[in-house]
């Protein structure tokens, strides 16, 4: 036969749980039950507002009580408090919420600023307690109430002497626990998780008159733009991170629709351009710290700056640490994300020195966030710039540009063969150097012919080379500026010398180097060293994987236009060894840093020639 019936819940078997698995953290426990009292004020601020209750004048503020000798914690508001009914219905009812049970009861007042949902906030204290007594008092004079549990299933509850309206909660500080009796530690967790709560938070309230709250009720990112300065977003920025380097530059957030948002997004200065240094963005909500780089609602690549995010709407599950997974998440990282594009892109357009001024700081995000987001690359993708050697910024959408023709009157013919390429959508070749020190050489030759380059020298630039050149395979290819250096550089063709090419490849002895000859437009340079772009990347992919670097052979181009390549077959065989050998080390020490044995080989051959001088 078929029974039905109701699922039990013990809650013998449930407190243990609570204790031990309820927050990732002990020391949350803090933040809840200083949350709880912040709810209590904001209550009974509402029925204030609403003409249910009465204000007594007095600061409206949590105060927190450190006795290490007695070891216990005190945490007290002057909050709406609770009666004897709602003791039993909000403490000893396991997940029922005072906040919603409100809100229900007083239709006219709207959720803005109550944090609790769930009712288990109050249990955290159980994690670090043996005994927690509760002393409360409700704001419409009914007897106060002392409550008091050892955590288990039992507990006692009867009318006391408390005269102030409000909630006292004493914790005893179980022995495992006694760092949560000093007086630093519980400052500390204060900072941490209360800074911006909104009524003032004081440990150890004297009432002298020299008592100064530990936490800003009102933070600046609460504050509208038009009344913030340049001095508050620093110091802001200063005490929040402890970071005493300015920031770049910052994103404001403040939004009412389709979700309530507001924040503050730093571009922290690089200490180092070839690290992507993790920063922090920390979440709050309704003033009351979350965590710090929740993935569900920060882009990953955002987590690289310093920032404060606060979303009241973002949806919490019963541990307040957690989110839940859905749509409206989603939303708010979006639109996030849309916001620092919409920032930059403002930037570019409305203050581009400024822009570029910021560049070497920001450009490694920015990079980061279009591999990671395609949403934010489709913003941000115009606003991609690099430095040139000549030191001009261009974006690929510049640098890959149709430059116009010196004479537009063209003949038919020559307008055919324009209109076949246009549709044949070749992609422009774009050469950049990834090292303007070692590649100085190639850069200089760039120069003197008038060609241009762009600097890459970050080490996340080969890969989102890659990711562009992928994005957009019909607009943009890169090639590495000793990549094809004689393709760039070529003066006349069908100048292969096989005799020339035998006396190099015979005096330096590598079989897998190859060696061609070329009439290069300058004459200076006797000879440069290029590589495969494509294999030298896949070699370097596998290095960035641990992998071995791989055999890659490289190409000596001797420059026929230089008049020591044209003297070296009428030099006898000895000389002919050494001018090539010589050659071959110039041409790698403008191409790497040489290895031992070849740097020894280049010193020998210097003194020689340097003996030679002397005689």
């Amino acid at each position: 036969m078929k029974k039905q019936g109701n699922i039990k819940i013990s809650s013998e078997n449930m407190m243990p749980i609570i204790k031990k698995w309820l927050y990732s953290d002990k020391d949350i426990f803090l933040r809840e039950i200083v949350a709880n009292g912040v709810d209590a004020i904001t209550k009974l601020k509402k029925l204030i507002s609403m003409g249910e209750a009465a204000d007594d004048g007095n600061e409206f503020c949590v105060k927190i009580s450190v006795d290490k000798k007695n070891k216990t914690l005190t945490i007290e508001d002057n909050g709406i408090g609770m009666t004897e009914e709602e003791v039993e219905n909000y403490i000893t009812r396991i997940a029922f919420s005072g906040a919603s049970d409100f809100l229900e009861k007083y239709e006219k007042a709207n959720g803005d600023g109550i944090i609790g949902h769930f009712g288990l906030g109050f249990y955290s204290a159980y994690m670090v307690s043996e005994n927690v007594e509760i002393f409360t008092k409700s704001y419409n004079g009914a007897p106060a109430v002392h409550w008091e549990s050892d955590g288990n299933s039992t507990y006692s509850i009867e009318e006391c002497d408390k005269e102030s309206r409000g909630t006292k909660i004493v914790m005893h500080i179980a022995a495992s626990e006694k760092e949560f009796t000093d007086e630093g530690t519980i400052k500390g967790l204060v900072n941490k998780y209360c800074s911006f709560m909104p009524y003032n938070i004081y440990v150890n309230f004297k009432g002298d008159g020299k008592d100064k709250p530990l936490n800003t009720t009102l933070p600046l990112y609460a504050k509208p733009v038009k009344d913030c300065t340049d001095e508050e977003y620093n110091k802001f920025y200063t005490d929040t991170f402890s970071d005493y380097n300015e920031p770049i530059f910052r994103i404001h957030l403040n939004m009412d629709y389709p979700f309530r948002l507001k924040g503050i997004l730093y571009f922290p200065k690089v200490k180092n351009k070839l690290e992507l240094e993790r920063g922090k963005v920390k979440l709050y909500c309704n003033q009351v710290f979350i965590a710090d780089n929740i993935k569900e609602v920060i882009p990953e690549f955002l987590m690289l700056l310093n920032g404060v995010i606060d979303c009241p709407d973002i949806p919490l599950n019963v541990s307040r640490s957690f989110l839940q997974n859905d749509s409206q998440v989603r939303k708010i990282s979006k639109h996030i994300t849309k916001k620092v594009a919409d920032k930059l892109v403002s930037l570019f357009k409305t203050d581009r020195p400024k822009y570029e001024k910021c560049w070497e700081d920001i450009a490694n995000f920015i990079k980061y966030g279009c591999i990671k987001e395609n949403d934010f690359y489709e913003q941000v993708k115009d606003i991609i710039i690099y430095k040139d050697i000549n030191g001009k910024f261009d974006s690929i959408t510049e640098l890959t540009a149709e430059k116009p023709a010196e004479n537009s009157e063209k003949s038919d013919e020559e307008a055919k063969k324009e209109q076949t390429k246009a549709e044949e959508k070749q992609p422009v070749t774009v050469y950049y150097a990834s090292d303007e020190k070692q590649q100085a050489q190639y850069i200089k030759l760039f120069k003197e012919q008038g060609l241009n380059a762009i600097l890459c020298d970050n080490f996340i630039d080969p890969h989102f080379l890659s990711f562009l050149e992928y994005k957009c395979p019909d607009k943009v290819k890169f090639m590495r500026i000793d990549a094809d250096v004689a393709g760039a550089l070529k003066g006349e063709e069908n100048c292969e010398d096989s005799a020339l090419v035998d006396i190099f490849k015979n005096a330096i002895g590598d079989e897998k180097l190859t060696v061609k000859c070329e009439k290069l437009k300058g004459e200076k340079v006797p000879a440069v060293i290029i590589m495969d772009e494509y294999m030298r990347r896949y070699s370097e992919m596998g290095q960035f994987y641990g992998m071995s670097e791989g055999d890659i052979s490289k190409t000596l181009v001797l420059n026929t236009a230089s008049p020591i390549i044209a003297k070296v077959k009428e030099l006898d065989e000895e000389k002919q060894k050494f001018t090539a050998q010589f050659v071959y080390s110039l041409a790698l020490l403008s191409f790497k840093k040489l290895e031992p044995d070849e740097l020894d080989k280049f010193i020998q051959n210097n003194l020689t020639l340097l003996s030679e001088y002397i005689k």
